[in-house]
């Protein structure tokens, strides 16, 4: 971290999940909250959802269209698990576009197995609610669904796709050999939003990936890396997708 720059509000670690969890997680992850926290924490869409620990709370964090901005308390532990492509709606049993962008009380969707999971971490010794969180997981996840093969292909065509829309839609159903409208009801109930709305997301997310195994590289080069147009292009893009110019957003983001 250069010499006189604030240090993030909430360092983020990842951590491989347990074997009895990848066929539906992605990561596991954890996050502190600096104990001079005093907002402007941005959480960008990445196309995917968690199930989150935070406050004594445990949720599912759907999808997002744009950047989030959540409450966080000083000093406080947040921890988390981000699902795989196609695992998150059939372990938490509803399609994905009805919580794009909300955080819904995880007993509120699975029932008292849930809550009692809550009631574990709570009563946890100080500093093992971590641990508590993990093997509530594995338990649950002894009785999750396998993830949708479908909705795995459909998620590496996004993120490989073109520029428009037809791009990523014709790459789709020569992948999958779908319709057009059965492409847009899986991605839906699987991702939250349409071929063209995770397309962006994931495009963003290359981008992101590009700047930080870059950081000398300037907004045109990262550009054409990515997949947009142009700079302009990227600058819509993220301006419509943070809420910031992107020059800010890279400021924020990659620090």
């Amino acid at each position: 971290m250069p010499s006189g720059q604030a240090p993030p509000p909430a360092p983020y670690r990842e951590h491989s999940p347990p074997p009895a969890l990848q066929p539906h997680f992605q990561c596991l992850w954890s996050s502190t909250v600096a104990p001079d926290y005093a907002g402007g924490f941005l959480v960008v869409p990445d196309g995917c959802v968690d199930i989150v620990c935070k406050g004594g709370r445990l949720l599912a964090v759907g999808p997002d269209r744009v950047a989030a901005r959540p409450t966080l308390v000083p000093g406080s532990e947040v921890w988390g698990a981000r699902f795989g492509p196609g695992a998150a709606s059939a372990w938490l049993g509803l399609p994905m576009d009805e919580i794009v962008g909300q955080a819904v009380e995880l007993g509120d969707l699975l029932g008292p197995r849930a809550r009692e999971w809550v009631h574990r971490i709570n009563d946890a010794q100080p500093g093992a609610g971590q641990a508590v969180f993990i093997h509530g997981l594995v338990q649950m996840g002894r009785d999750a669904p396998a993830p949708d093969r479908q909705a795995m292909e459909l998620f590496n065509v996004a993120a490989a796709a073109g520029r428009d829309e037809s791009g990523v839609l014709a790459a789709m159903r020569a992948q999958l050999d779908m319709p057009e409208r059965s492409l847009r009801r899986l991605c839906h109930a699987q991702f939250g939003y349409g071929p063209k709305t995770l397309e962006r997301v994931l495009r963003f997310q290359r981008l992101l990936a590009l700047a930080r195994s870059d950081r000398q590289a300037g907004l045109a080069a990262l550009a054409a890396d990515a997949g947009y147009a142009d700079q302009a292009h990227l600058s819509r893009e993220v301006r419509a997708l943070c809420g910031i110019t992107a020059q800010a957003a890279m400021a924020q983001l990659l620090d």
